[in-house]
């Protein structure tokens, strides 16, 4: 009976586990998205009235995008 608990236990735990780093994932996954929103659609207005800024725009759209690596580090950490 006790052995059937813990694992129970220790299936809930990694269950939360998962779920955490599906949230974490997830949710900066949104918040990128969110701003490269505002990012890109400045940056293409930018670039189509000067294009000598195509390089800094597309540098500042891809800004954003280390969010979602912060998330992923975080979910690995999380599961490992």
């Amino acid at each position: 009976m006790a052995d059937m608990t813990l694992e129970m236990v220790q299936a809930s735990q990694l269950g939360m586990k998962a779920l955490g780093a599906g949230i974490a994932v997830g949710l900066t996954g949104i918040a990128t998205g969110i701003a490269e929103m505002s990012i890109g659609s400045a940056a293409v207005g930018a670039t189509a009235e000067n294009k000598d800024i195509f390089g800094l725009a597309l540098l500042f759209t891809v800004i954003p995008e280390t969010i979602v690596i912060f998330g992923l580090v975080v979910a690995l950490l999380l599961l490992f």
